[in-house]
């Protein structure tokens, strides 16, 4: 692995890929790092364990990037309200999702280029969230939906170029048939 940076961020395992958390203080990842890993616990997502909270280490390798928590911060994380607690941790994952929070460049329909972050040369998806909204329902959709043939063909012939932008590669990355909000029976 290669360029060894450490960043104030935070990280939570979803599944078998990482969600990144960047925001400037006081942005809410540590809240959101805590709202991924009890959507893991109820099954509104794939398992969830924190990777690092506050500050994380990045790596590349190859064409991904890896993620793993600070030493001297490992398996802890900032509840608000009840101060610094001990949780169970990943060692390391995969980057799989960069959520910034209180993002200037959230957009109700934001342009496929605001969807995409280069972080240590590895091209990721990317949501951006608005100060002021929650984060969780929207990094939920992300890795559980992917984009409707409809938004897709709108995207396509409109001239403004309005519509949804988001990936389809994301949810399958994630959710696979581990989560129930992906999870396809049959005769669907």
């Amino acid at each position: 692995m290669s360029d060894n940076s450490s960043v104030h961020a935070s990280a939570v395992l979803v599944g078998e890929r990482a969600v990144l958390i960047r925001g400037p203080s006081g942005a809410g990842k540590s809240r959101l790092a805590f709202d991924l890993i009890l959507a893991g616990r109820t099954g509104v997502l794939p398992p969830a364990i924190l990777v690092g909270d506050d500050r994380v280490h990045l790596d590349t390798a190859g064409e991904q990037l890896w993620v793993r928590p600070a030493p001297q911060l490992a398996g802890l994380i900032e509840i608000r309200g009840l101060g610094i607690r001990h949780c169970p941790f990943a060692s390391e994952a995969m980057v799989g999702l960069i959520v910034d929070l209180a993002a200037d460049d959230a957009e109700r329909l934001p342009p496929p280029e605001a969807l995409k972050s280069r972080l240590n040369g590895v091209l990721l998806p990317r949501l951006p969230v608005a100060a002021g909204f929650l984060p969780l329902p929207l990094v939920v959709a992300a890795l559980t939906t992917t984009e409707s043939s409809w938004s897709r063909n709108l995207a396509a012939n409109c001239r403004e170029g309005i519509g949804n932008h988001i990936t389809s590669t994301i949810a399958p990355d994630f959710a696979g048939a581990a989560s129930p909000l992906y999870r396809q029976e049959p005769g669907d």
